[in-house]
């Protein structure tokens, strides 16, 4: 399979307590932390188009631009849809939004490039 712009794909899970800012010390308080909503994008991002990848490849996460927009409460569902805009070689751009049980709570762009996992391994000494 192919990599192509306008494939998707999406992620859901539960808030828990160690995605908090305050666990996670990037605020003081017990809701969905900004690091965690960038994880949430960026492990949506990677599902959606490592399982295209021929074997021994994957990709490997470079650029990240996400907008927090609102808060969510540890417990809560929130969701992740992460859609390819661009294909330029092993380069793969990405935007990203983000949702909780009661509406959007972040988007934002992704950039990823396609790696041999033994050759970039390798390379790290």
């Amino acid at each position: 399979m192919t990599i192509t712009i306008g494939q998707r794909g999406t992620f859901e899970k539960t808030t828990e307590p160690q995605e908090s800012a305050a666990a996670l010390g990037s605020g003081g308080l017990d809701v969905f932390s900004t690091p965690s909503l960038v994880a949430l994008f960026e492990i949506t991002a990677k599902r959606g188009v490592d399982g295209l990848l021929p074997p021994g490849h994957s990709t490997v996460g470079i650029e990240i631009q996400v907008k927090h927009m609102k808060a969510t409460r540890i417990g809560k569902q929130v969701r992740c849809t992460a859609t390819v805009t661009a294909v330029e070689g092993k380069k793969i751009s990405l935007t990203g939004e983000m949702w909780d049980e009661d509406g959007k709570i972040g988007e934002g762009t992704h950039t990823r490039y396609i790696v041999n996992d033994a050759e970039f391994l390798k390379r790290l000494g």
